[in-house]
């Protein structure tokens, strides 16, 4: 219990709570209508909720990210199913691979495990080759560590990583035929590209609005946000 008060600090829960009210705010605004489903969008949410984890850590960023979810889940009313808890799940595994460094073993998982769910699905099996995209987050994971902790990387490997728990979910709960699945290829190909050029974008802004602002009021949070010092504005 000592530890876990020594690591929830009220430091680190304000920015938790910040993240997380950041987080919520997004999600409110729409991006571009999912294809198979009325009145359900993409949201700025696919942008910002990846770089949570990179500033707050895995654990609180995944949190953040968490609460925020929870709270969309019970303003919007949603029925308390398990199909719907499991729609959390994309944006949480995409914060988890843009916090985390190295081969973790989760974030090569994830993508292979939803593969394998997509391909047992028997429309999946017809359009087996959709599912090549998911390969993408295990191919940015075992990169040399030079290339694969790059914000680019992290940025593909997290948008996808969404995109295949997302996809994977999807085919079993929303009734597609093959041919709509095949005239995604060229969509996923822009959309993806663009979600994960607007995490990388994002999570550059923001370390440099975070490093400005806490300059400017003289306040030192080294301890419960991570900066990359390399990304920062030196003057």
């Amino acid at each position: 219990m000592n530890k876990i008060n020594e690591f929830f600090t009220t430091k680190r829960m304000f920015f938790l709570a910040l993240f997380a009210i950041f987080a919520f705010i997004t999600q409110k605004i729409n991006f571009s209508g999912l294809v198979g489903a009325e009145n359900q969008f993409f949201t700025l949410f696919q942008f910002f909720g990846p770089i949570a984890g990179a500033f707050l850590g895995p654990v609180v960023g995944v949190l953040a990210v968490f609460f925020a979810e929870a709270a969309d889940f019970l303003v919007v009313g949603k029925e308390l199913t398990w199909i719907n808890i499991m729609r959390l799940a994309p944006m949480l595994l995409a914060t988890y691979f843009f916090a985390t460094k190295g081969k973790a073993t989760l974030k090569i998982a994830a993508p292979l495990i939803s593969i394998a769910l997509f391909v047992l699905h028997p429309v999946g099996r017809e359009v087996w080759f959709f599912a090549l995209y998911w390969t993408i987050p295990v191919i940015m994971t075992m990169l040399p560590k030079k290339y694969s902790n790059t914000v680019p990387a992290k940025a593909l490997g997290a948008t996808f990583t969404a995109h295949a728990v997302g996809g994977a979910l999807w085919i079993w709960t929303i009734p597609m035929t093959a041919g709509q699945w095949i005239g995604l290829i060229p969509v996923v190909a822009y959309e993806r590209l663009l979600f994960a050029a607007g995490i990388a974008v994002s999570y550059v802004v923001l370390n440099i609005a975070l490093d400005k602002t806490l300059k400017a009021f003289n306040y030192n949070a080294t301890d419960v946000l991570n900066i990359d010092k390399k990304l920062t504005l030196k003057a």
